[in-house]
């Protein structure tokens, strides 16, 4: 006989089988908590009726209109990344920057930076880059590791400077607004592009033969044709920024109606940039929709799984687990990251988002942990899932844009600094939470609790008075 307490450990235990076997991790989650659900009603943990809550449930993901903003980001990178904004960016700023040491890599940190503020996902920065700049960098004796890591590492810069999917998605499934989520993200941000660039800095310091600068023959432009060719590929950027995070921050669009703008105004710049066509459009609608269906399959799959986890008391055990670690909050900061760091190395940050967010986010809670510091620790610690050898997706792009004398050993390789500077960051934000919290509103500063609302009674003769002022 099953005892409820053992039902928890059997279900993570079911879900890690199906994983390891292969299966899509939508469907895995469903299938688990199916089974587990009609074998807790025949074992009497709940009742039928328990389960007809898993309509509603899935009727309110897909009513979810903050959800919405997903396909928005994700069309509007997509055409970004086929429109040439990237290549004038990259071309200007690798100008500017050519005649020094790590010249390109600082021109690749930046634009990274960019191009992650206004599309938002990953694939659309390194693919972008990778087919542009890491031909040059190789033509001009760039070490193969430097080049390859910086280029998968400065994609990875998408996931949290706004407006990151990954943000949106943490917002949701932590019940904190994405404009929140935003403002908090905007610090860790800076700091880690900072970081980047010092990395870089360093590197060329001590070992400037591994990131040479541009040859004289290969400058040619200097200037203010440089500097205009430079503003060219900036002032679109800008302006689809502010089109995307300043209606955001000034309160004057949700995030779901910024995505719609902001791909309203990707469509503009393809329209100046004389490349669009019908078949960039129907690539990117395309694009929108695998990776729409995917993050929504996912979702339900998540659903189904967490009420049938919530059912056999799972939320009790996952609390029970990891509010009595010793050390308090630091030591379920240390625990939950290192967690989340290994499953990186096998799901992606959707799956994690939907699987375990929503049960740790309660025992945060109880901590006395501010939820959207939490979401943002989580996000930048969910970047490492992009560069783990051997799964990390930015290496997956990379190695399919990569000319066949790139060897794969390079990529893996040359990611693993990057994913200590990244591991940097985490214990950043940990030891450091004004990083995150300076940036929200502080709000008035009253607290509500202490305020007194006092109605004058009017004066009324006696007789005319009601009884109830007598």
């Amino acid at each position: 006989m099953i005892s409820l307490d053992l039902m928890p450990p059997l279900m993570f235990g079911g879900l890690v089988l199906f994983l390891l076997f292969g299966f899509p991790v939508a469907f895995s989650l469903s299938a688990v908590g199916l089974f587990f659900g009609f074998l807790s009603i025949e074992l009497g943990f709940f009742t039928e009726a328990y389960l007809g809550n898993l309509p509603l449930r899935v009727f309110g993901i897909l009513s979810n209109e903050l959800l919405l903003a997903i396909p928005f980001f994700t069309l509007m990178g997509a055409i970004l990344e086929r429109c040439g904004l990237a290549e004038d960016l990259l071309e200007g700023t690798g100008q500017l920057f050519g005649k020094r040491p790590g010249g390109l890599a600082f021109a690749i940190v930046l634009v990274g930076a960019v191009l992650g503020a206004i599309t938002g996902t990953v694939a659309a920065s390194v693919i972008a880059m990778g087919m542009i700049s890491l031909p040059v960098m190789m033509r001009y004796g760039y070490d193969m590791r430097i080049a390859t890591g910086v280029i998968a590492a400065s994609g990875t810069i998408a996931q949290l400077i706004p407006p990151s999917l990954v943000l949106i998605v943490l917002g949701d499934q932590l019940g904190k607004s994405v404009g929140d989520m935003y403002a908090g993200a905007i610090g860790p941000a800076a700091m880690q592009i900072l970081l980047f660039l010092s990395f870089i800095a360093v590197v060329a310091i001590f070992a400037p033969h591994r990131m040479p600068p541009l040859p004289e023959e290969a400058r040619t432009q200097r200037g203010w044709p440089l500097y205009a060719k430079v503003l060219k590929g900036m002032v679109p950027s800008v302006v689809l920024m502010f089109l995307v995070l300043g209606t955001i921050f000034l309160g004057l669009a949700t995030p779901t109606e910024a995505g719609a703008m902001g791909a309203m105004g990707a469509l503009f710049l393809a329209v100046v940039n004389g490349r669009f066509t019908y078949a960039l459009l129907r690539e990117a609608m395309g694009n929108t929709m695998r990776i729409t269906a995917m993050v929504i399959f996912i979702l339900i799959g998540a659903t189904v799984f967490s009420l049938v986890f919530q059912g056999v008391d799972g939320g009790i055990w996952i609390e029970h687990l990891l509010s009595h670690l010793p050390g308090g909050q630091t030591g379920f900061l240390v625990v939950v990251n290192l967690f989340v760091f290994f499953l990186a190395f096998f799901l992606d940050f959707f799956e994690i988002a939907f699987i375990v967010v929503p049960l740790l986010a309660p025992v945060a809670a109880k901590l006395g942990i501010d939820l959207v510091w939490f979401g943002v620790l989580l996000c930048v610690n969910l970047q490492t899932s992009f560069m783990h050898p051997p799964f990390g997706f930015a290496l997956f792009y990379l190695r399919g844009v990569a000319p066949k004398e790139v060897l794969t050993k390079d990529i893996y390789w040359g990611a693993v600094p990057w994913v200590g500077l990244q591991l940097c960051m985490v214990a950043i934000v940990i030891l450091w939470p004004e990083s995150v919290t300076y940036w929200l509103d502080r709000g008035t500063g009253v607290d509500p609790s202490t305020v007194r609302i006092e109605v004058p009674l009017p004066d009324l003769p006696e007789d005319d008075a009601p009884p109830v002022f007598r």
